[in-house]
């Protein structure tokens, strides 16, 4: 769990150094967001493996592509084309890697398009943190 928790601090610091303090939107976001994802799969799983710890594992170890959009949102600003084009290509990144992942961990073949749009939408709201 120290390797979610990092990822979370760098992407607070990082947006701190961008002169946005939201430390308090990441952590909230962050354990509702894995809280519900949760839920979710502890629904859609066929066995009862559904476990919190690998949830919020996957999940802030999927984060360190926003962690790196938030580093680049120190050295240039993500508001214009170039900026919506890398901040849509991270959430893919991270939502594809998360479902890939989770999909694999729980034993859901075929179902990785369900898991996969909730985590998009999870990883789009850190999106709009660091761009906004």
């Amino acid at each position: 769990m120290a390797g979610p928790l990092t990822f979370c601090l760098a992407f607070g610091g990082f947006l701190l150094l961008a002169g946005k303090v939201h430390f308090s939107y990441i952590y909230g976001f962050g354990v509702v967001g894995c809280l519900a994802m949760y839920g979710l799969l502890y629904l859609m799983a066929t066995s009862p493996n559904v476990n919190i710890s690998t949830v919020t594992s996957v999940l802030g170890y999927c984060l360190l592509p926003m962690v790196v959009l938030a580093g680049v949102n120190v050295v240039i600003s993500l508001q214009g084309a170039v900026g919506l084009g890398l901040t849509i290509l991270t959430v893919l990144w991270c939502a594809m890697s998360a479902s890939k992942l989770l999909v694999t961990c729980f034993a859901m073949s075929h179902q990785q398009p369900l898991v996969a749009y909730p985590c998009a939408i999870l990883y789009s709201v850190f999106a709009l943190i660091t761009v906004f």
